[in-house]
């Protein structure tokens, strides 16, 4: 397994509109696997490797390049700096973090916290109080200077490197950087087999905050099948009851039937699910009641196309402890290179 790649991709910055850094450092990774690597306006990276034949299906492999984070609307007079959210964030998650601001200069180091009284002096109410997401600020440790390094439309990410420990990877941005490690592991494993149908692996923009990238990406695409690769809940943890746990880790890749952008197509479901059966692939069917990922943008693009996910439980979702199993990582490329084989 590709370690170091997934290592790369999620200690990478790229919030929604800024995924640039994302991109660079896949188009490096895809080079040699298709026959057209294009960039189109909204700065999703569309990579094309043609078929044998005119007329082919056409694949779509959906896979968001961003992840969940901040960008700067206001520096004030002292050089804090305000945030507007690109993404969705539980506050309980957010106090004292460290975090990397990212301008078109370089990079800074800083902390996040919400306004308020620290421990010493604050009272018993006070500390039951939760902040809004809106009232963190971040603190570069360089006062009114901040001013002339950051500018408003900067971005903001969690600044914490990716680890293993015991059978999992953890990192910030495993959602959705897991995707575009498997879009990249899935073409090099598959080498020169499926091309009866030409397929599309799609690295998206702006996902997170409502699959703007994949819409237009897809539009341009028209496929006849679309597959979302993303995360999903895995909820196997203390406080959460059984029928909330949406996925179990260690159990195989999650084959996605509903959310509640989209209903997967059955006999899509039946077929990758025969797969995986056929090459002892382990598998759990998954729905979940909110949320959305880019297989319904592919579904719904022009004419309309077939639509599955194939997804990987995560831990801790949308915070710096995301956590994956490495088996259930390996078998969703192993269904998604079977899959694709047979075409």
């Amino acid at each position: 397994m590709n370690t170091e790649l997934l290592r790369d991709l999620c200690e990478t910055p790229g919030v929604p509109g800024h995924e640039d850094r994302v991109r660079d450092l896949i188009k490096g990774q895809v080079e040699g696997l298709f026959d057209e690597v294009t960039v189109d306006a909204m700065g999703s990276l569309h990579c094309r490797r043609d078929a044998d034949m005119d007329g082919a299906p056409k694949i779509m492999l959906l896979c968001h390049m961003d992840e969940i984070g901040f960008l700067v609307s206001h520096i004030s007079d002292k050089g804090f700096l305000y945030l507007q959210p690109v993404g969705g964030f539980d506050p309980r998650n957010l106090f004292s973090r460290r975090v990397k601001v990212c301008t078109d200069d370089g990079d800074y180091q800083g902390v996040m916290n919400p306004g308020g009284k620290p421990i010493h002096i604050s009272s018993a109410e006070d500390r039951k109080k939760i902040p809004e997401v809106g009232e963190f600020f971040v603190d570069l440790g360089m006062g009114e200077a901040a001013k002339d390094v950051v500018r408003v439309g900067d971005f903001v990410v969690m600044d914490e490197p990716f680890i293993e420990i015991g059978d999992k990877f953890v990192s910030k941005a495993l959602d959705n950087r897991i995707a575009c490690w498997l879009g990249i592991e899935v073409m090099k494993a598959l080498g020169d087999k499926g091309r009866g149908a030409e397929i599309h692996v799609v690295f998206t923009s702006q996902e997170e905050v409502g699959l703007r990238g994949a819409r237009t990406a897809a539009f341009k695409v028209q496929p006849d099948i679309g597959i979302g690769i993303d995360t999903t809940l895995a909820c196997d943890t203390p406080g959460v009851p059984d029928h909330f746990s949406t996925t179990q880790q260690g159990k195989g890749f999650g084959l996605h039937v509903r959310d509640s952008s989209f209903i997967a197509d059955k006999a899509l479901v039946r077929e990758i699910e025969e797969i995986a059966k056929s090459n002892d692939i382990p598998y759990q069917r998954t729905m979940l009641a909110a949320g959305g990922q880019d297989g319904a943008a592919a579904q719904q693009a022009a004419a309309g196309a077939r639509a599955v996910g194939v997804v990987v439980g995560t831990r801790y979702i949308h915070t710096v402890t995301e956590m994956v199993h490495k088996t259930d990582l390996q078998a969703a490329l192993d269904v998604l290179v079977a899959y694709l084989a047979k075409q």
